[in-house]
């Protein structure tokens, strides 16, 4: 299956909370988008990683996703230049040959997220290289690069190099990140607290986006962080 947006995140939620309204409005537009997860979040302080993948596949249904995969790899441990993991996304990337990926960003505060970034960065470039070669179910695979790169952003409220309206679609994303009932405010919870547990955190996913919507006169927005200049046709491009 080709997909036209292939999204990558270190942790289930990551994508969710990074850029799910964006997503939903792409899938609602005839897009078909994808999530691979690296880890489980076997580390998380709240739920468990059965539980986490139970409310991965409730919020792939509540986008309409058209496919998750999760790699499986090691929570916290994971590296950004160990070569397997790199070979398996980039067998994800030749099997869905995505034109749009989007990424963790850079920096952020769990140590994850900038792992994920460069890992999965350096591997959609590999994957473009044909002398790198990968096989799926027994078949030699095609070197495939996406289009184009982009990081979502989350924890830090880092400068977008440009923004999307997702006016519309706010609640679409808040009811995917609530799929993840063990890892949000939930004042009946008898679990420990943890960063992203807090009302505040919860509220800020709305609050942010209305914030960044201000900034370009629309209700609400989600921003991302380019790899590479972009370029439009037209200055009328622009909004």
């Amino acid at each position: 299956m080709k997909l036209d947006i292939l999204a990558i995140g270190a942790h289930p939620d990551d994508v969710e909370l990074g850029c799910s309204a964006t997503i939903a409005k792409e899938i609602a537009s005839g897009k078909k988008v994808g999530i691979l997860d690296l880890t489980r979040g076997e580390l998380g302080t709240r739920g468990s990683a059965e539980i986490r993948d139970e409310e991965a596949k409730a919020a792939a249904k509540v986008l309409g996703l058209s496919v998750r995969e999760n790699l499986g790899f090691a929570d916290g441990f994971f590296e950004h230049d160990n070569k397997d993991h790199k070979i398996e996304i980039i067998k994800r990337i030749r099997k869905y040959q995505p034109d749009i990926v989007l990424l963790n960003p850079s920096q952020d505060r769990h140590i994850d997220h900038g792992k994920g970034n460069k890992l999965a960065s350096a591997a959609c470039f590999l994957s473009g290289l044909r002398r790198i070669e990968t096989e799926h179910e027994g078949v030699q695979q095609e070197a495939w690069r996406p289009k184009q790169v982009y990081h979502y952003i989350q924890w830090q409220p880092l400068e977008p190099d440009f923004v999307v309206d997702v006016t519309g679609f706010i609640d679409k994303k808040l009811e995917a990140v609530l799929a993840y009932k063990s890892q949000f405010f939930d004042p009946d919870s008898k679990e420990p607290s943890s960063p992203i547990s807090s009302q505040n955190f919860l509220e800020s996913i709305k609050y942010r986006a209305q914030d960044l919507g201000r900034l370009v006169n629309v209700d609400y927005a989600e921003g991302f962080i380019t790899e590479r200049y972009i370029a439009v046709k037209n200055l009328s491009d622009i909004f």
